[in-house]
């Protein structure tokens, strides 16, 4: 089935996950998507226009009921030399946090507008791949839920646990429970597999790294704070990551070249701890066959709630900027950090640093980032 045509396939016949009011036409399928997902038909048109090189599929589909599945797209652009480095760009992990959506919606229509014109992009994208990832969880964005729907929290589904010895960084039940979907943040029964969504992230990130030398990650959420950072692994363990003089030479790449840059670069674990993280799991899994540089961009998403305080009665108000101009303003103000990702991705052999430079890096960076 080509992928712009998933939307126009689904079914017209009635469809409500919420109970209707007595005497209302109940919704279509596609109607309710339309209303509660907006992002992924927005992705479809995307998609239907796409330039020439960039390949778009469906990885899986999410089922909600009978007549509604909900696709899980990957596109992927850039070079097709199987050793170039990667940039790999995700988002929607978690339902409710679908600015990360928006952000990469926004990246991806600059971007195919630019490939049309720009011999700039074209040169650059010759010299790396991209992998775009940008509703990793559609059945919890149509919910309007952080979980999927099957009330299991994807960033908490991993089988990784925070280290022993490490308890007090954990504040329950956010890092992580098994009690029940009845509570937020629950990690699955610890004998079941991960969720399909987990499962589909890995496949991708298994079959897009494959034979590279290098690649980084950027993951996107909101929900935390007044200011935008970039986060670093781990956030099971304090202890720093065994790539932490590439993450600082990254860091500082990233300072010297937007000096007025107004994000925090930072581990994770410096706020808190968490089971089952997604990106440590992969992390773990692949640092022995690559360089794999797995951040995340944490929106500070309290910012918008402090300018509209009214949004706290709303549900997706902690996460989402629901002010038309604010909305804007997010995706717009993040685009400077994919492109800057993308020429150092492109241009990693210029900045990775020696060996004889890694270990005044480390030293730099603990003391940067893990003095207690």
């Amino acid at each position: 089935m080509s992928s712009s045509r998933v939307l126009e396939s689904i079914t017209t016949s009635p469809f409500a996950i919420h109970p209707l009011s007595s005497g209302q036409r109940p919704e279509t399928a596609r109607e309710h998507i339309a209303r509660s997902l907006p992002e992924l038909a927005q992705l479809e048109r995307l998609l239907a226009k796409a330039p020439d090189g960039v390949n778009s599929r469906i990885e899986a589909s999410v089922a909600l009921s009978d007549e509604l599945h909900l696709p899980i797209y990957s596109i992927s652009l850039g070079t097709r030399d199987p050793h170039a480095p990667l940039l790999l760009l995700s988002a929607g992990l978690h339902g409710i946090e679908r600015i990360g959506s928006e952000v990469l919606l926004g990246f991806l229509a600059g971007l195919f507008e630019r490939m049309q014109w720009d011999q700039a992009i074209t040169t650059l994208l010759e010299k790396l791949h991209i992998v775009v990832l940008p509703i990793v969880n559609p059945g919890g964005m149509l919910l309007r839920t952080r979980a999927n729907p099957n009330g299991i929290d994807l960033n908490r589904n991993a089988p990784i646990d925070v280290e022993p010895g490490q308890h007090k960084r954990i504040f329950w039940p956010t890092g992580g429970q098994r009690l029940g979907a009845f509570l937020p943040w629950y990690r699955g029964r610890k004998s079941s597999p991960m969720e399909l969504e987990n499962r589909v992230l890995q496949a991708v990130v298994r079959r897009a790294v494959s034979g590279r030398p290098v690649a980084i990650s950027l993951d996107i959420h909101s929900g935390f704070g007044c200011r935008d950072r970039i986060w670093i692994p781990y956030a099971y363990r304090r202890r720093p990551i065994a790539c932490l003089p590439e993450m600082k030479a990254l860091a500082d790449l990233w300072a010297g070249s937007n000096p007025h840059h107004n994000y925090q670069f930072e581990p994770q674990s410096n706020h808190y701890l968490a089971h089952g993280d997604v990106w440590d799991y992969l992390h773990n899994q692949l640092e022995q066959e690559l360089l794999f540089l797995p951040l995340t961009l944490e929106l500070g998403s309290w910012n918008w709630l402090r300018k509209r305080p009214r949004q706290l009665f709303n549900r997706l108000g902690l996460f989402h900027p629901l002010v038309p101009h604010r909305l804007k303003r997010a995706v717009r103000d993040h685009q400077s950090l994919l492109q800057f990702l993308m020429s150092a991705v492109a241009s990693c052999e210029a900045w990775l640093p020696a060996t004889d430079d890694r270990e005044s890096l480390r030293e730099a960076a603990i003391e940067l980032w893990y003095q207690e």
